[in-house]
């Protein structure tokens, strides 16, 4: 007898969860992270039709159609997930936004919505998928990729890369982290703590080109990864309700974080002298894992506290799409006494 799907306290299963069969190559590391992002909110029990899933161009914005077939979901121009992200946030608090980018559509065309985003604090789950090449138009290299990678045909790189993750950490944002989309665990639990961060929340994720960036001289590929990918600490995702299986934790240096709504994630160090919540550390780490050709893979930077663009802009406890057309209408003494300020 064929046992039953395992439901979330949602008394949902993982196929709530899933969307349409993929179309990107097989062994594509984009699958990998729609794998996890899939798993994530079912273990996160999150409901699907809470979520609002916006992407740009590219291989990577194709993939918001192969997880939550029951949320919403907007592709939008290239390079401008961001905009459509914070309008969906602004409209509608009630929203959990899940956006997806690349590398392109994030620090090429789509660098100044990036940084403006991030700078603004949008409540956003930004995941770019993250493999250093245009894939769609047939293997050019990106903004992210290193200085010095080759293609298959042997032709070099010779532009310094952008750090999306040192970038975003210099712009204020309060969660940014990098991981390996061949890290099922890692990036599991660092989606999880995502979904409950309070604000923008980076996940950037090496996520490797089967096609175009696999060889040997990439530093994006599976088999470089695997020498070069320098983990932080080995995370733990404990999410505010009561976990539906046991997290074993083994002994040694353990450091918790409480998130906003009382989720911790837990990191048990592989790098015990690592702290997430020191700005100056995780860019000079960075800046060390760039100078040695590594990817330092981990929750890089934490800081809790800041306002989100709904503080900011003090938006009603009620959702803006839920109010009535004459709660928004002002009346017409209210435009006069608006209008008197600039008489």
């Amino acid at each position: 007898m064929a046992r039953a799907p395992r439901e979330n306290r949602l008394g949902l299963t993982v196929i709530d969860y899933k969307g349409a069969e993929t179309t990107l190559c097989a062994g594509c590391g984009h699958n990998s992270i729609t794998n996890q992002i899939i798993k994530a909110a079912h273990t996160s029990a999150i409901e699907p039709w809470r979520v609002a899933k916006v992407s740009g161009i590219g291989c990577s914005s194709k993939t918001p159609t192969y997880f939550l077939g029951k949320s919403h979901g907007f592709n939008s121009v290239h390079g401008r997930m961001p905009s459509i992200a914070t309008g969906a946030a602004l409209a509608n608090r009630d929203l959990l936004v899940l956006g997806v980018s690349g590398d392109g559509d994030t620090a090429s065309i789509g660098l100044g919505q990036f940084v403006h985003g991030v700078r603004r604090n949008v409540p956003l789950v930004y995941i770019v998928e993250n493999n250093g090449v245009y894939g769609l138009t047939k293997g050019q290299f990106s903004a992210t990729t290193e200085e010095g990678a080759t293609t298959k045909k042997g032709l070099a790189n010779e532009l310094p890369p952008i750090d999306l993750c040192a970038l975003a950490i210099q712009m204020g944002c309060g969660f940014v982290a990098r991981t390996f989309s061949g890290s099922a665990k890692q990036l599991s639990a660092l989606l999880q703590a995502a979904m409950s961060f309070k604000g923008t929340a980076l996940v950037d994720v090496i996520s490797p080109c089967v096609t175009f960036f696999n060889d040997e001289g990439s530093t994006r590929s599976y088999p470089y990864m695997k020498d070069h990918d320098q983990q932080l600490h080995t995370i733990d995702y404990i999410p505010h309700f009561n976990p539906i299986e046991q997290i074993e934790v083994d002994s040694g240096s353990v450091r918790e974080i409480t998130l906003h709504d009382g989720s911790t994630v837990r990191l048990r160090g592989v790098d015990s002298d690592y702290d997430p919540t020191d700005r100056q550390q995780a860019m000079t780490a960075l800046r060390a894992a760039e100078e040695a050709r590594e990817h330092l893979t981990g929750l890089l930077y934490y800081e809790p506290g800041r306002m989100d663009l709904r503080e900011q802009s003090n938006l009603v406890q009620t959702p803006l799409v839920h109010l009535s057309e004459e709660t928004l209408r002002p009346s017409e003494a209210e435009l006069d006494r608006v209008l008197a300020r600039y008489a």
